[in-house]
């Protein structure tokens, strides 16, 4: 996405390929607090809690491998809340997003989204911007738009993927500005893909601002009948409040569609325990929902990579069953791009072409768990010798620099320090000398004062709390 772009930290990334970190989706940092729910009754089976199987159970077994692919599970619909097959076994699709397509149109070609296939991705989606500039809305060419939607639907079958065409709302806020154009576009895209067993409908990406889930209610019981005029069962993800951190919410007054479910976004860097234990309640609580966009860096699409966060996200996706899609298939230079800003392949990826959030996708997809970040010739964790050497608390003070997050970017390591006094009574000005084994040039800091000579870093806290600082090589 191409939100507002926040200070963050950055973790290492995937056991595999390379550390070279480029990113994508730029968001504002989001809530992560469990949301408060609004209420109505539901008239939708797909909100019930009487599930016949568990959500462990999603990859069917009747697709090869566990992966749930058209050729042999047909079209999805939406079954006791649960993502099923022609047959009603329940699946679970695990993928990947495109960019802006009006951006970055060029991924979306045969021999990539075959490759991603080959990876272990069994959905692609296709994000349409449509308030950005070139957006459908604001001056982009709807006849290319739309002709690249109906090739990357084609790409993806021929891949043998399901395809989520994406009406990708962000800086408009509130998917009512462009109702008429939505009519006008789901009437399209719905009868163009009424026959293709592999098409799910994203009618609005991520709410924001002061837009609320009766906001997205209204909007949805508008586009959900054009649709179903032509496509009575497809499946029709939505957004909620928040930048799509509210399913809880659409769960409390949940739409009369039974074929719908409700999007929850997540970036593992930043959203954690509060968000994961959002995702859990409203499954577990009967409700239909669909990850359909997440990194592994933070809210910004920039800043660090967190695998333990990461990990935690796909092991609770797993457990209950939930779909997911990686944010995004593109080189923009930014830390959830799957492919490093320097390369100009679209597809033919060798592991050096990957950026950390790509390789940790492609390890992830072939059900590896990557843990450390490695370089493009597998060698070093990232970090090569470049180490913190000593740390000497000003005044007599003990002080601590622990390691929080490490990262390589184009060859440079990266060190996130957070500095904390362990004894002594800290002063409102404190400070301390930070020796590296090699001449060391800052990237940031925060709550501090801070200058380095050489191979010593002098920092000067103007707190209690909170200070920290990245750091590489000179």
């Amino acid at each position: 996405m191409n939100k507002s772009i926040t200070r963050r930290a950055f973790v290492a990334a995937a056991a595999t390929g390379t550390a070279a970190i480029a990113a994508g989706c730029s968001k504002p940092q989001e809530e992560t607090a469990a949301p408060a729910a609004e209420t109505a009754e539901s008239q939708a089976p797909a909100t019930t809690s009487d599930a016949t199987s568990s959500p462990a159970e999603t990859a069917s077994a009747a697709s090869a491998g566990g992966v749930a692919r058209p050729s042999t599970n047909g079209r999805l619909t939406v079954q006791n809340a649960r993502l099923v097959d022609a047959s009603g076994n329940n699946v679970q699709l695990k993928g990947f997003s495109t960019h802006g397509i009006a951006w970055f149109g060029q991924y979306v070609n045969a021999e990539c989204f075959a490759e991603l296939s080959g990876w272990g991705a069994n959905v692609a989606r296709l994000a349409m911007y449509t308030h950005e500039n070139d957006g459908y809305c604001s001056g982009g060419d709807q006849a290319a738009l739309r002709d690249l939607l109906v090739r990357g639907v084609k790409y993806a079958a021929d891949a043998d993927m399901y395809c989520i065409v994406d009406w990708h709302v962000l800086q408009d806020l509130d998917p009512n500005v462009y109702i008429d154009q939505a009519k006008e576009f789901w009437a399209w895209a719905s009868a163009e893909f009424a026959n293709a067993t592999n098409v799910i409908y994203e009618i609005c990406n991520e709410p924001n601002g002061s837009t609320t889930w009766a906001d997205v209610k209204s909007y949805a019981e508008v586009i959900l009948p054009i649709i179903r005029a032509n496509d009575a069962s497809a499946v029709v993800l939505v957004g909620t409040p928040n930048w799509s951190q509210h399913p809880d919410q659409a769960a409390a007054d949940p739409l009369a569609d039974e074929h719908a479910m409700y999007t929850l976004h997540f970036y593992a860097a930043t959203h954690r325990d509060d968000l994961r234990a959002t995702l859990r309640s409203t499954v577990e609580g009967g409700a239909p929902v669909f990850v359909s966009e997440y990194g592994i860096c933070d809210a910004s699409g920039n800043g660090g990579l967190d695998l333990e966060s990461a990990a935690a996200w796909v092991n609770l996706m797993d457990e209950l069953g939930v779909s997911c899609c990686c944010w995004s298939l593109c080189n923009k230079a930014e830390s959830a791009s799957f492919i490093a800003s320097s390369c100009e392949k679209t597809s033919g990826f060798e592991d050096g072409d990957l950026t950390s959030s790509g390789a940790w996708l492609k390890a992830m997809l072939s059900g590896e768990t990557p843990t450390e970040v490695a370089r493009p010739d597998g060698s070093g964790t990232g970090v090569g010798t470049f180490t913190l050497e000593s740390i000497t608390g000003n005044d007599g003070l003990d002080v601590s620099a622990n390691l929080r997050q490490r990262w390589e970017t184009n060859g440079t390591p990266y060190l996130l320090y957070d500095i904390t006094v362990t004894s002594g009574t800290t002063p409102s000005n404190w400070g301390c000398d930070l020796v590296f084994s090699a001449n060391v040039a800052i990237s940031e800091s925060w709550n501090c004062t801070i200058a380095a000579d050489g191979a010593t870093v002098h920092i000067t806290g103007v707190g209690t709390s909170g200070v920290g600082l990245i750091v590489y090589p000179a």
